[in-house]
């Protein structure tokens, strides 16, 4: 998910790939699955337990609030108005966006409270947000994931302009201007252990049922601009061979130790608290590395995320992967029928659980592809993905579309797939 526009920070997720990406589309032939040997939906070992999920995004008023400054009661009626289209659509989680940009959703002892619930970042809003979608989304049987950006700070370049007291303003090396944004600095052992300390926070006060990253790690690149972190790789880079493997350590270190740390705070509370990730869905085309995707993608996330997701699985340092796969089937240069097949196998025999991120948001949008115009393209994807039984469930991009559902392609994939309840991870 990238950007801040209603339908281009989900259009966007693919935003500096989709840029670069070969232009045209096909839809996949009749007949595919049995050619290739795959086992039939509904065969194959699919998993008892299904997720099935929804994105709501808060950062810029993208899902919710609809604009910031309502009323708490107006705000309460409108979450739950996101929460009751996710069951009236049978599904069972959502993940939903508490640090959109390192400001919080809670009453946090670390960040201030979000930009989006007032318009003013560090006001209080004078409810408990969190408090009320954990309880709330409990009660609809609705597991409650706490989706956190790590390192995004705000959808400007002005520490100024942050809320007096804000950890960026404190700590003025800890944040770097780059592509219209402000970043923490990833390469900074501080600023690593300050987010978690903060993402942790919502753990250990609420009963959430996993602590959940989207695809921003070191930012999406941008053409002609220099993410300047010569300083920390100055101090911190002895022992790498250049910088990129020095980035990706640190990423590799933050989602570890991360993962270690949301463990424990789940022991300590008495309860199993996941943790999960969800990438742009490209690890590396196969013309860069052997054992990458048969893709042609301008993004790939180990050579400019520096974010090495193949090795996070194969190392079991994350309970769940939900790749970004928002092609279609038969799309050239990122085949849906592609992604899928590639991250069944990196999971297979990991214990890593696989859900695949669907792009709700390009059904029926006159911008994107024939096969978008089709309200049973998505009901394909699950038709395909039931053939590999690593695939334990769909994530919906987004809360808004859920409840629009503009040409029913939620509607034919709950027809078509979702004929009773589901009991979402174990």
């Amino acid at each position: 998910m990238r950007g801040i526009t209603r339908r281009g920070f989900a259009a966007t997720a693919l935003g500096a790939a989709s840029a670069l990406l070969a232009a045209g589309e096909a839809v996949a032939a009749a007949g595919e699955a049995a050619a290739e040997g795959r086992a039939p939906a509904g065969q194959g070992g699919r998993p008892r337990r299904d997720v099935r999920g929804m994105w709501l995004a808060t950062v810029a008023n993208l899902d919710w609030p609809s604009r910031p400054g309502l009323p708490p009661a107006a705000q309460q009626a409108e979450l739950l108005a996101r929460f009751d289209a996710a069951v009236a659509h049978r599904l069972n989680a959502v993940f939903f966006q508490v640090r959109p940009t390192a400001d919080a959703l809670w009453p946090s002892r670390y960040e201030p409270w979000a930009e989006c619930l007032t318009g003013q970042q560090g006001r209080d809003p004078g409810w408990d947000p969190l408090g009320f979608a954990v309880r709330e989304a409990h009660r609809r049987g609705l597991e409650l994931h706490a989706w956190c950006n790590p390192y995004r700070v705000a959808n400007h370049t002005d520490p100024g302009r942050l809320v007096p007291g804000h950890p960026a303003r404190r700590h003025p090396g800890w944040a770097l201007p780059y592509g219209g944004k402000l970043y923490y600095n990833p390469g900074l052992p501080e600023v690593r252990r300050f987010v978690q300390d903060a993402m942790l926070d919502a753990v250990r006060r609420y009963a959430v049922d996993g602590i959940h990253f989207d695809d921003y790690f070191y930012p999406y690149p941008v053409a002609g601009q220099t993410f300047d972190d010569d300083a920390a790789y100055a101090a911190h880079g002895a022992g790498f061979p250049d910088r990129a493997d020095w980035r990706r350590n640190n990423i590799d270190r933050l989602v570890r130790e991360m993962s270690h740390r949301t463990a424990e705070a789940g022991r300590r509370a008495g309860r199993r608290v996941r943790f999960g990730v969800s990438p742009f869905a490209v690890w590396r085309n196969h013309t860069t590395d052997p054992a990458g995707s048969a893709t042609r993608a301008g993004v790939q996330t180990y050579d400019d995320l520096y974010a090495d997701t193949r090795r996070w699985v194969r190392e079991g340092w994350i309970d769940y992967i939900v790749p970004q796969v928002y092609w279609n089937i038969g799309f050239p240069a990122a085949d849906y029928a592609e992604l899928v097949p590639w991250w069944s196998r990196t999971v297979a025999g990991t214990g890593v659980d696989l859900y695949i991120g669907e792009a709700l948001y390009k059904a029926g949008d006159p911008a994107q592809p024939t096969a978008w115009q089709d309200p049973a393209e998505l009901s394909r994807h699950l038709t395909f993905a039931h053939g590999y039984p690593q695939v334990g469930g769909h994530v919906y991009f987004a809360a808004t579309d859920v409840a629009e559902d503009r040409v029913g392609a939620l509607a034919r994939v709950v027809s078509d797939h979702y004929g009773g309840p589901a009991r979402p991870s174990a």
